[in-house]
């Protein structure tokens, strides 16, 4: 039987370049290559502002922001990378930190001419965001950050683990069998949709049977002790947009976000949406973005 999974793709592929959308890879280095979703225009997308989103960790770029792209592609410049060892993004270093994925993330928008830009980043997403925004603010002009943390510590990993009943990150967010596949998606909704079977099958076979090992390891360099986490300071302006009902970070983790940026940051949130948000209800999600991204710029300080 054909897996579905492998037919969306194309599909979604072909509609993303009818939406003024090409795949370009990135050498990063010497055996580290990342893969982008980049404008096919290059001259006109230089006059637009740059929006670059960066994925959580059950999906690549293009699946999990399939529905911001094409939303925003006609009025940003919208880039939307890979992740290591996602999509056709690989190293051959034994580097798995998140400062090494901003890294990467970093040298690859500096090859594709982008000098400055907005960072919209969903979970594990957020966490490189925060980490490319210390590293390169005079890359990183602003953040929208959802249903994320500035780092995963051990604190907040015990609290997340307890409310959605797993030992571990891995046993969550990477499953072995179709029933744990479903149980990742239910948890990550609020209301998750009654899908087929074979759909389930479609997906553990064509996201989580690549990369298991190296993605383990990523997991592994995510958790930071408490005593060792200190909160930099950020300069960019940062806007929270969150599943109203996520409860892997749930409203705790926002209120305790929002301290740790000292009061800077404008919450919005969305009711009846889990931690997918923009995949749950991607229409008020992308009405909600809009707006932000529009504030943003409209004071002429954005790229």
């Amino acid at each position: 039987m054909v897996n579905t999974w492998s037919l969306y793709k194309p599909l979604l592929h072909g509609l993303l370049k009818l939406a003024g959308m090409n795949r370009q890879v990135v050498e990063i280095e010497s055996g580290t290559t990342i893969n982008f979703w980049v404008p096919s225009d290059e001259t006109t997308s230089k006059k637009k502002p740059a929006v670059v989103f960066l994925h959580g960790f059950g999906s690549d770029g293009i699946l999990t922001w399939q529905f911001q792209v094409f939303a925003l592609a006609n009025k940003y410049a919208v880039y939307v990378p890979d992740f290591l060892f996602y999509g056709d993004s690989i190293t051959d270093k034994s580097e798995r930190s998140p400062a090494f994925q901003a890294e990467c993330m970093a040298k690859g928008l500096w090859k594709l001419g982008v000098e400055k830009c907005t960072l919209v980043g969903l979970s594990y997403g957020g966490m490189v965001g925060f980490k490319m925004a210390e590293m390169y603010p005079n890359l990183v002009d602003s953040m929208v950050i959802t249903c994320s943390v500035m780092a995963l510590t051990e604190s907040i990993t015990r609290d997340g683990l307890q409310r959605i009943g797993f030992p571990s990150w891995p046993q969550y967010l990477i499953p072995e069998t179709v029933e744990g596949v479903k149980t990742l998606l239910d948890v990550a909704f609020y209301k998750l949709p009654w899908i087929p079977n074979f759909i389930y099958k479609d997906i553990l076979e064509d996201m989580y049977s690549d990369h298991r090992k190296e993605r383990h390891e990523l997991l592994e360099d995510l958790i930071v002790k408490d005593i060792n986490f200190t909160a930099p300071h950020f300069t960019q302006r940062i806007h929270l947009l969150w599943g109203g009902d996520d409860i892997i970070f749930d409203k705790t983790e926002v209120r305790n976000l929002m301290e740790l940026l000292q009061g800077k940051a404008t919450l919005h949130c969305i009711e009846r949406a889990g931690h997918l948000v923009e995949l749950e209800r991607p229409f008020v999600y992308n009405r909600q973005l809009k707006k932000i991204l529009a504030s943003l710029h409209e004071d002429g300080r954005g790229n």
